[in-house]
């Protein structure tokens, strides 16, 4: 599934770049990322010709009608999460690298997930799907010769933000946005602690250097998004509910450890 959304990747990266107009033609170019650059502009018109404003606004649209596919893909990892250490407990017990054993490892592996109601392949479905949305977001907005013209507030939205604002706020956006989503799992990791320092860093340096338009497009898409997680998967009560069914599994171990007490005191009676 990784592979396939390389992939993917690969084939819309590979797309033209030629400015989107009303002569473009062709599934992608003339269907979607046109239609996509029409929207942001109306918007625009519809907020007093501001073009950052219809940025802004499509943006979130398009968000919004995607969040059923993040609540599915935050489920999912949820899931995930909640399996890790019994996952590590596995790969733990079958470490070694013979054939046999990694067949073992497999076959457990695969009855956890089952039992956990897992998908794996599923969990990455939701991925596959938005990347061609939000790659088509974001190539109108680049190939749109008015979308990079425009001005808003202190703007120019063809040029790099002169005052770093939004690279800073994008890079603010994207390390709480994963700091809340990896806040959240039972165990942290390495690659946890990647994510939450190692994307703002990278989201930084790339705003730096392209068009404040995108700049603009990635910093609401980053604060949406920690919205969406503090709604959908809020760590807090993720962490709460977690914490009250190990106070209930203990309670409940107690309370077997105390009935099998009694039973052998009343036999030696």
């Amino acid at each position: 599934m990784m592979l396939g959304i390389v992939s993917l990747v690969f084939i819309l990266s590979a797309c033209s770049n030629k400015p989107i107009t009303n002569q473009s033609t062709g599934i992608w170019d003339g269907l979607i990322v046109l239609n996509f650059s029409r929207a942001i502009i109306w918007l625009a018109h519809f907020f007093g010709n501001s073009y950052g404003a219809g940025i802004i606004m499509f943006t979130i649209i398009i968000r919004i009608i995607l969040m059923p596919l993040m609540i599915f893909q935050t489920r999912s990892m949820r899931k995930t999460q909640e399996v890790q250490p019994q996952l590590k407990a596995l790969q733990k017990k079958y470490s070694s690298r013979d054939r046999e054993t990694m067949q073992k490892l497999q076959a457990e592996q695969q009855k956890l997930y089952s039992e956990a109601g897992i998908n794996p392949m599923m969990g990455c479905l939701p991925a596959v799907v938005q990347l061609p949305i939000i790659w088509a977001l974001y190539q109108a907005i680049w190939r749109t010769a008015v979308l990079r013209s425009g001005t808003f507030l202190w703007l120019q939205l063809g040029h790099k933000d002169p005052y770093f604002v939004l690279p800073i706020l994008a890079a603010v956006a994207t390390m709480a946005s994963s700091w809340l989503t990896t806040k959240s799992a039972p165990e942290t990791s390495s690659m946890n602690t990647m994510m939450v320092f190692g994307m703002p860093v990278v989201v930084f340096f790339t705003a730096l250097n392209v068009p404040s338009s995108l700049s603009l497009y990635w910093t609401v898409s980053y604060v949406f998004q920690v919205g969406q997680t503090l709604l959908i998967q809020n760590p807090w009560k993720i962490n709460a509910e977690r914490a009250a069914k190990e106070r209930e599994k203990a309670d409940h171990d107690r309370s077997v450890r105390k009935a099998i007490r009694k039973a052998k005191q009343s036999k030696r009676k």
